[in-house]
């Protein structure tokens, strides 16, 4: 759900570009008290993992696609500011090199798949994982958080539209209209998002952000009957987290390199939206849309294993360079 330049009139433009650095700002302090020495590497991982699974647009109906967002997924593996973080640096990556959203309209970017669907998700995860615990309740609720997440940003595009878009719009045709596509794109992200938590709880659950404090509660017996001592931490294994993160590593690269060239060919829920309801003219050229990784690398024929290594390794280095700067200014001022 990528907005390109021209949808926007430049007021709306300015304001999501002030609310995204804002919120951005606010997480860059957020993100000090989630990270430690295990998570800054995590919060590289997810980053690129995000952007790999991006490229991976999977059909939904009538000739739409749709891909993963990945909001909530940040936020449950990483915590909700770390989240937002790891979504800033996806989206900025994929405007500035791979002409895939607007440079102009980057801050509606990050405020709708970044700000909200972090929001949204991770709200929605909290109140799931407040009435029941678990590895079981865990995945269950990131299905729900990612499930929910995708329309909220589809309905809040719609209301920035009717706001400051650049065509007159039908705003209950397009709410409908949007949110109709993208609860069924949204299927999709739950499906993802489960499978990837539940996955990485199997095998590491100390590095489930989300997972912390909802272990099953620890229980003693004695003579005198049982007691409830407070809720387990999740349990930290024995050695670093490397392999797991060269694993992770490993899946993202074949994931961005391999089956991207699987991906579905139909326009996404916005851009099919766009045409259906007349305002898809509005969208301009990107300001980048020579270079010749713009479009992932179909305006110089740039081979997509290359494009995807290529993203996934520059979205690998900035994301976790800015946990481990987060982390160390947080070393510093304890």
């Amino acid at each position: 759900m990528h907005v390109p330049d021209g949808f926007f009139t430049a007021a709306v433009s300015v304001s999501t570009g002030v609310v995204a650095a804002a919120g951005v700002a606010v997480c860059l302090r957020g993100a000090r008290r989630e990270l430690d020495d295990r998570t800054a590497p995590m919060a590289g991982l997810v980053a690129a993992f995000i952007f790999a699974v991006q490229m991976l647009n999977f059909p939904v109906a009538a000739g739409t696609s749709g891909h993963l967002l990945g909001g909530a997924l940040a936020a449950i593996l990483v915590g909700p500011y770390t989240g937002v973080l790891c979504m800033a640096v996806v989206l900025l990556v994929q405007a500035l090199f791979f002409a895939d959203g607007g440079l102009t309209a980057l801050g509606v970017n990050i405020t709708l798949m970044g700000l909200v669907t972090v929001l949204v998700g991770w709200a929605v995860f909290r109140a799931v994982t407040r009435v029941a615990r678990g590895k079981g309740a865990i995945t269950v609720a990131s299905f729900l958080a990612a499930l929910l997440s995708v329309p909220a940003s589809a309905l809040a595009f719609t209301v920035l539209f009717w706001l400051g878009g650049t065509a007159p719009i039908d705003v209950a045709s397009v709410a409908a209209a949007m949110g109709g596509v993208h609860v069924l794109i949204g299927i999709g992200e739950g499906l993802i998002t489960a499978v990837t938590v539940g996955t990485v709880l199997a095998v590491r659950p100390d590095l489930v952000y989300g997972y912390r404090g909802l272990a099953p509660a620890l229980v003693l017996r004695g003579a005198e009957g049982s007691v409830t001592v407070g809720d387990a931490p999740a349990p930290a294994r024995s050695g670093g987290a490397g392999p797991f993160l060269l694993g992770g590593l490993g899946v993202t690269l074949i994931l961005a390199s391999v089956v991207s060239y699987f991906a579905s060919s139909h326009p996404d829920g916005l851009e099919y939206v766009a045409e259906q309801q007349g305002f898809i003219d509005r969208a301009t050229d990107h300001l980048l849309a020579s270079w010749g990784l713009a479009e992932y690398g179909e305006v110089k024929g740039v081979p997509l294993w290359i494009v995807g290594i290529v993203g996934v390794g520059i979205t690998l280095l900035i994301a976790s360079g800015l946990a481990y700067a987060a982390r160390r200014r947080a070393t510093a001022d304890t």
